[in-house]
């Protein structure tokens, strides 16, 4: 959801992958397949547009590159920034879309089906979907029961990094529930540190914090119902949620910076604060905090470690999100440019490079360049029937995806105080119900 990263200087040998999947040499509508060999769109010029930025986007090019080597088309990069919605909003309606985007939330999916702004999926990218996918991930591609989108990108949100060394000092250990981790971040801040940076400024860090605290303490089913805004806000599970977070944030010397400062810090700066600076232990964020913990001179297992978020009620809390690469303006190009990132040989190019994990199940775990993101790649692809998908990204982009406004700032409201849970769920139905009806 929403990652901008930053990270820069990694540098990746890219290895070439050759096992294609066999693919029909034709799209849905004559379009030349991109799997079937030859350099069959040159000349042909496409159009992509994704938040991503930063290393992030310099992975993603290579992977273009290498559409670019297969296929000959030339493929120009566009970034949306973090409200994608907004970027592509004039677009579309100003009759300009980029020929392909990708979105971090599949909300926007149905939103742009019921515009009829998404073209459906080419008979070669829908097979590619049956070949590669599960069910739960072409759910999150579709609209009203219609493929328009390839999941291309995976995250696993229910992590907290950590600093080997600020552990060493303090001398705690890995906390394996949510008491112990209050405890740990009591001993960590006695010891001097700040225990945790709160990425304040960029409110989709806080989404995915709730989330984790709701899955856990109200588990899977309530949490589909509040996803969909079956019960609301104010139903007492939320307080319940809302009131741990506020364990985390009410105490100053738990907050690098304090709750100002937090509100100030984005992502990744927060990531920065507690590898780079070494001024704060730990941060909740998802797996693609490694790429700037590498920036900050920090090696992956070594010095940045992970713990799965504590489980503090009856769910140990696994919670995913991901980014969906759909078709706006319909073309030979953009049909097989997304027919590549839906194949095998598409995953595996972008699994040799840091920060990323393939929801593909036929992505071999052995191209991850790191033992972490090997395992992590590993959980994606098994994961149980307790997982569940980013909440915020399900819902309307107004209520769960837009800067300044609905659930990013009323987090961020609870960040700066606490104490307010009940006036924060008031206001958090209030906004869940406009977004809804609209």
């Amino acid at each position: 959801m929403r990652k901008a990263l930053t990270a820069a200087g990694l540098a990746i040998a890219l290895a070439a992958c050759g096992n294609a999947p066999t693919t029909t040499p034709t799209q849905a509508g004559g379009s030349p397949s991109a799997a079937a060999g030859g350099k069959t769109l040159e000349g042909v010029k496409i159009e992509v547009a994704a938040k991503w930025t930063g290393e992030e986007q310099k992975n993603f090019e290579q992977v273009l590159k290498a559409f670019t080597d297969k296929t000959g088309a030339q493929v120009t990069y566009a970034s949306t920034g973090e409200d994608t919605g907004a970027y592509l909003g004039p677009r579309i309606q100003g009759g300009s879309p980029p020929d392909v985007a990708i979105l971090p939330q599949p909300g926007l999916v149905q939103q742009y089906a019921d515009q009829d702004a998404l073209k459906p999926l080419g008979d070669a990218v829908v097979k590619q979907l049956d070949e590669n996918y599960t069910d739960y991930w072409k759910e999150l591609g579709s609209a009203d029961g219609k493929p328009y989108g390839v999941l291309v990108k995976a995250a696993h949100k229910s992590l907290v990094w950590y600093r080997q060394s600020a552990f060493d000092e303090a001398g705690v250990q890995p906390p394996t529930n949510w008491q112990e981790l209050v405890t740990a971040a009591q001993t960590i801040a006695d010891s001097g540190t700040a225990p945790f940076s709160f990425c304040g400024a960029s409110g989709w860090t806080l989404t995915d914090l709730f989330e984790n605290v709701y899955l856990s303490t109200a588990g899977p089913e309530k949490y589909d119902q509040l996803s969909k805004h079956e019960i609301p806000w104010t139903d007492e599970s939320v307080g319940v949620a809302l009131t741990r977070m506020g364990e985390l944030f009410s105490k100053k010397e738990f907050v690098n910076g304090g709750s100002s400062g937090a509100l100030q810090t984005d992502f990744p700066t927060c990531v920065t604060q507690v590898y780079g600076q070494k001024k704060a232990a730990m941060v909740i964020e998802a797996d693609f905090v490694a790429v700037s913990a590498v920036e900050s001179g920090a090696k992956v297992g070594e010095e940045a470690k992970t713990f799965p978020f504590p489980k503090i009620g009856d769910t140990a809390p696994v919670v995913l999100g991901g980014d969906i690469a759909v078709v706006l303006k319909d073309s030979p190009g953009a049909q097989a440019l997304l027919e590549f990132l839906a194949s095998k040989e598409g995953g595996e190019v972008w699994a040799k490079l840091p920060g990323y994990l393939s929801p593909n199940r036929n992505v071999s775990p052995d191209n991850y360049p790191d033992p972490l993101t090997k395992q992590l790649g590993q959980t994606i692809i098994s994961a149980g029937e307790t997982v569940r998908y980013d909440m915020s990204d399900l819902a309307p982009s107004a209520f769960g995806g837009t800067d300044g406004k609905g659930e990013w700032k009323l987090l961020q409201d609870l960040l700066r105080n606490p104490s307010d849970v009940k006036n924060i769920q008031t206001q958090l139905e209030a906004e869940a119900k406009k977004a809804w009806k609209n």
